[in-house]
């Protein structure tokens, strides 16, 4: 079946998030300033108490359900007596998104490669695991260019799933209206994106432009992508073959 269809992760793939404590930490100086209120902790308290009761539930292996952030958020201000409105809320959940852009950085030909595989015929499709609300996750995909690109843009934090679950990627298909068969998967990570897009049938690509990941129980990908170019030719040597 030649494909019809190629859905990509994005962090680590499509662009890479340089995330570090020191940009947590500029995350939350922001988003409290946002507030501009009186009664509001230290950032550096903030932080640490962040990083000791909260940031483990974002790394726990093998979770597939996807944390209610702003939720979380609210309990985190909580900790230290601070209550906020759903007005506030938005503007903290903001300000702390925005800080965080300079870790978000485009790979060099993400959209000479998305337009070439549309001059194909091919729909297009992200898939990722993002906690963020979706209406920031979406700015971030018109500011980077990738909205007018993409066809559907799916995100962990819509669907409370996140990969290696079936749901998330059902979800794109289904709105591509495209069979797995018909679909290839490119990302960095084994076990999410290589083994979670396998076992629904799609063919799976490993992106190895900004990392090579290792996971002992991860799935084996059809093709390994050393470049963005990889994935081209990966896609025009199926389509050859099924023509």
């Amino acid at each position: 079946m030649p494909p019809e269809a190629i859905l990509f992760d994005w962090g680590d793939t499509l662009m890479l998030f340089a995330y570090d404590e020191a940009l947590v930490e500029d995350g939350h100086r922001a988003a409290l300033a946002a507030l501009d209120r009186d009664d509001l902790p230290e950032v550096e308290r903030m932080a640490a108490h962040f990083r000791e009761r909260y940031e483990p539930f974002f790394w726990v292996p093998g979770t597939v359900e996807e944390l209610e952030y702003p939720g979380l958020v609210r309990q985190l201000l909580g900790d230290f007596g601070v209550e906020v409105t759903d007005e506030e809320l938005t503007r903290y959940l903001e300000a702390e998104h925005t800080a965080w852009d300079p870790a978000r950085q485009l790979a060099a030909h993400t959209h000479a490669l998305l337009e070439a595989l549309r001059s194909r015929g091919l729909k297009l499709g992200l898939v990722s695991n993002a906690f963020d609300p979706g209406w920031l996750l979406r700015r971030d995909l018109d500011q980077m260019g990738l909205t007018e690109r993409l066809d559907v843009a799916v995100f962990s934090s819509e669907v409370g799933k996140r990969k290696p679950h079936p749901e998330i990627f059902e979800r794109a298909l289904a709105e591509l209206g495209v069979e797995p068969e018909a679909a290839i998967f490119v990302g960095d990570r084994l076990y999410e994106d290589v083994r979670g897009a396998a076992q629904l049938g799609m063919k799976t690509v490993q992106a190895l432009w900004f990392r090579a990941d290792e996971h002992p129980e991860g799935g084996e990908p059809d093709f390994l992508a050393f470049t963005q170019m990889d994935v081209l030719n990966f896609t025009d040597r199926l389509l050859r073959d099924a023509a």
